[in-house]
């Protein structure tokens, strides 16, 4: 197929990348040169986001939240009538239903997984609309991406962006409570390895196996797989959209513009960990 990709940033590149070996891809991103390692493996260079989907039969968009979408899809009524628009951008439900209301083509299809997934073709893929050749066309594609047991469809764009919340409520709130293991089992003179193995056999084991890296200094937060701004972003959403309060969620916010201030924004949300005694 001729498929328009909106979005190269880290995880963007890695799923346009995945779309290459089997379809015809024109790519486009506001700084040109992150697209480029795409068009050396084969990928057209768009100069817009137009002559992008100028001739795409599908059009996919991996952008950093909805304010962008909206500046680069929905106001300048970018996706060409009847064409299937594939958003994997991570937006609240009441934004997707927006999107949805706007582009009669809407699919959302927010991924869950950080870089290393995203690689291997192993991430979680919700994939959401009312029509189900649209979503059997979205889910067909996002096969490439997706764990054959992690690719659900749904029956619409705001189900499929409560899922994409719901994953990263469960992923900020389990780095919270690693954080705080960390500082108790500190407090009690254990040092941060003896406290990663002790957390071997618990709940927080998955936290602990996917950051420990970045907790012992094998690993460096920069670059990362998942950026602090990027989590933080999502996790306010969580509050914006819950009509309960969620105080774990505020919790790890606090932990994110703590490093945020630091200037780790940028950085992987292992940050949080890492220069936990810096603050």
């Amino acid at each position: 197929m001729k498929i328009a990709f909106l979005g190269t940033g880290r995880m963007g590149s890695e799923l346009a990348r995945h779309l290459l070996a089997n379809h015809e891809l024109t790519v486009w991103n506001r700084h040109p040169e992150r697209a480029q390692p795409l068009v050396e493996e084969g990928a057209r260079l768009a100069a817009t986001p137009a002559e992008a989907v100028a001739d795409a039969e599908v059009v996919i968009t991996s952008l950093f939240g909805p304010d962008d979408i909206r500046e680069v899809v929905i106001e300048p009524h970018l996706i060409p009538a009847g064409i299937t628009w594939i958003d994997t951008t991570t937006v609240s439900p009441d934004v997707a239903r927006e999107f949805a209301a706007a582009v009669d083509s809407y699919v959302h299809a927010p991924v869950i997984g950080s870089l290393g997934p995203a690689r291997a073709g192993q991430l979680g893929v919700y994939v959401g609309t009312p029509d189900d050749e649209r979503r059997e066309l979205a889910m067909s594609l996002a096969e490439a991406w997706a764990d054959e047991h992690k690719l659900i469809g749904v029956k619409s764009a705001a189900t499929a962006a409560t899922g994409k919340l719901l994953a990263n409520l469960a992923l900020a709130v389990t780095a919270e409570g690693l954080l705080e293991a960390l500082d108790l089992g500190e407090s009690q003179g254990l040092d941060a390895e003896v406290i990663l193995q002790m957390l071997d056999i618990t709940g927080l084991a998955f936290m602990k196996n996917m950051k420990g890296p970045f907790i012992t200094g094998d690993r460096n937060t920069d670059p990362g797989d998942f950026t602090v701004d990027a989590l933080c972003k999502d996790a306010r959403l969580m509050e914006e959209t819950s009509a309960k309060p969620l105080p774990a969620v505020a919790a790890a916010i606090s932990r994110f513009e703590e490093q945020q201030h630091m200037g780790h924004g940028n950085q992987d949300f292992s940050s949080i960990f890492v220069f936990r005694n810096k603050g």
